[in-house]
């Protein structure tokens, strides 16, 4: 029960955060708004999540896939949030 907890957490916090950063801080970075950036964001969560994993025994493997993939949506939202905000020909 505490892992699935654990998982619901680390995903909620990773796409508000991964959101708001690509939303408001890396706004104009163009590599950001790349179509390879919420796979790599994804891929680099998952990474770090494994070292959690392994570090924590109540949580398991699919605790940082779900982390990496929440991280990855959360990244392509906010790229979607930018192209939305800028205006038409940016």
């Amino acid at each position: 029960m505490i892992g699935l907890i654990a998982a619901g957490v680390a995903s909620v916090v990773g796409y508000t955060q991964s959101s708001a950063f690509v939303r408001d801080r890396l706004r104009f970075v163009d590599a950001a708004q790349s179509p390879m950036a919420p796979v790599i964001a994804g891929v680099g969560a998952i990474a770090i999540g494994s070292v959690a994993v392994a570090l924590l025994p109540f949580v398991g493997a699919g605790t940082a896939l779900a982390f990496g993939a929440s991280v990855a949506v959360g990244v392509a939202t906010g790229q979607r949030e930018v192209r939305k905000a800028l205006p038409p020909g940016m």
